[in-house]
């Protein structure tokens, strides 16, 4: 466990460090880029050469980490099992609640009245009209 912390640290320092070389770049929309006269020690061309491969060089070590990272957090994990200490099981409901339920003492007398039986398509009749 101790490899993949040290390799997150090392992925949040090579994600920094990629984000400040990438604001650190001029770039012709005027961004962040950082001025300076022609007679440093390096040229504007050679600033503009390394930049350019420290941003890939950052960027390939971002995504090798990644991986590692993705890899190795699969194979620490994959060995675990599922954690079932908190199911929990449900009482099984009867198959007919109502059956417990006591019938009525006693019958209606006379049978209700029932109301005529409704046509199958209500709507049927209205296209006629």
């Amino acid at each position: 466990m101790s490899l993949f912390i040290f390799l997150t640290v090392v992925q949040a320092l090579v994600a920094a460090a990629l984000v400040g070389v990438i604001l650190i770049q001029k770039s012709e929309g005027g961004g962040l880029g950082v001025g300076g006269s022609p007679a440093g020690f390096m040229s504007a061309r050679g600033a503009a050469d390394f930049m350019t491969r420290a941003t890939a060089i950052l960027a390939t070590a971002f995504v090798v980490l990644s991986i590692a990272l993705a890899a190795l957090a699969v194979s620490t994990t994959s060995a675990s099992k599922i954690d079932t200490s908190l199911n929990r099981t449900v009482p099984a409901a009867p198959a007919d609640p109502l059956a417990q339920q006591q019938a009525p003492a006693a019958a209606p007398a006379a049978p209700a009245q029932t109301a005529p039986a409704a046509p199958a398509d209500p709507l049927a009749g209205a296209a006629k009209k």
